[in-house]
């Protein structure tokens, strides 16, 4: 026997797979989400062990839940698109992991977070004939629920108060004709209960204020304030921004709210965040209960580095706000910022530092 072989046969073998299934999964469970991927690889017994019941039962009993930011890019040379996770590494270095998707699931789209599921909805919704697909995150399983009671494209959307509020245009966008139409989806009873035309044009971001106010706001908030920005969803077209109340049922503009083209933007703890790329750019903020603007300070590094980007991306993950945008107009490469965020008082003014 050569000695290659005797140093191959002398390796003690994984005792992993010899330990009784209960404790494999509590091993499994205590191993972080984004190194899932490869645990697949090891067997097929592995493989069946990820996407079960039993391991997520244990991750949540063990509190080893993680909060995931789901990025969605696209290959301009290949037309492709491929959705990755953002992945803390043990040297604090952040990177996108490129995770497998279900078949037959939008990979570009309107997509919303209800507890464990993430609605997927066509961005030009050619499969509006057909029953959308509902994403568990935690067994990457697929549900059906029933097709949409409106066609529309380019749609976004929204949700408050477990139900997701869709718009999006019911004729061809160059038509002056043209209707919004919003259809409302109920998650816990899994039925489209309306379909309603809208004032707005062609919806170019969409964000959800929700009941919650922050630990960090400054001063105390009455209830008539609170239920005034609470569970209303803000929206924009190419010339007015507004405001869906789903009490009112009905849709208002909002003129301080106007004031920008605000596009791509997200809300950290009831409050609209967007990247300027035209206007200086810079990242603006809005506090609806106060109606007004200010520049978020602190990031002038941050936006020096991203001064020749063409292209960005807002989102929020952990009471953070996570910014990406490309390094250069040629969009060879991404970049990534996780922004903590704090309010504060100035000379009597109100200061938001990142």
């Amino acid at each position: 026997m050569s000695s290659s072989k005797k140093e191959q046969s002398s390796e003690p073998p994984s005792l992993i797979p010899l330990l009784p299934e209960d404790i494999i999964i509590d091993i499994l469970s205590r191993v972080r989400w984004c190194d899932y991927r490869t645990l697949p690889l090891v067997s097929k017994h592995f493989r069946s062990l990820v996407t079960s019941h039993e391991l997520y039962a244990r991750r949540s009993l063990l509190g080893c839940t993680e909060r995931r930011l789901y990025v969605a890019l696209s290959n301009r040379e290949t037309t492709s698109h491929n959705p990755y996770i953002l992945c803390l590494e043990a040297n604090d270095n952040h990177r996108l992991v490129l995770i497998p998707w279900p078949t037959h699931v939008p990979h570009v789209g309107s997509f919303v977070t209800v507890g464990s599921k993430i609605y997927a909805f066509d961005m030009l919704n050619r499969y509006h004939h057909l029953p959308i697909p509902s994403i568990d995150r935690r067994f990457q399983t697929v549900h059906l629920v029933h097709c949409m009671n409106a066609t529309m494209d380019v749609s976004v959307a929204g949700v408050i108060d477990w139900k997701i509020y869709v718009t999006g245009f019911t004729k061809i966008p160059w038509d002056t004709s043209a209707k919004m139409v919003m259809a409302v989806f109920n998650t816990e009873t899994q039925i489209w209960e309306s379909a309603t035309e809208t004032m707005i044009g062609r919806p170019y971001g969409c964000v959800v204020m929700a009941a919650f106010v922050s630990p960090m706001a400054e001063d105390n908030i009455s209830d008539e304030a609170i239920n005034l920005m609470a569970g209303k969803m803000y929206t924009r077209d190419a010339r007015n921004s507004f405001v869906y109340d789903p009490k009112e049922g009905k849709w208002e503009t909002d003129k301080r709210l106007n004031m920008f083209k605000w596009e791509g933007g997200c809300v950290v703890d009831d409050v609209l965040y967007y990247y300027d790329i035209r206007g200086g750019k810079v990242l603006r903020a809005y506090d609806p209960r106060k109606s007004s603007w200010v520049v978020v300070k602190g990031l002038e590094r941050l936006v020096a580095d991203g001064r020749f980007s063409e292209s960005y991306y807002t989102g929020s993950c952990d009471g953070k706000l996570v910014l990406f945008f490309s390094k250069d107009r040629m969009i060879k490469g991404i970049r990534s910022a996780q922004i903590s965020l704090e309010r504060r008082h100035h000379q009597g003014r109100s200061e938001i530092l990142g």
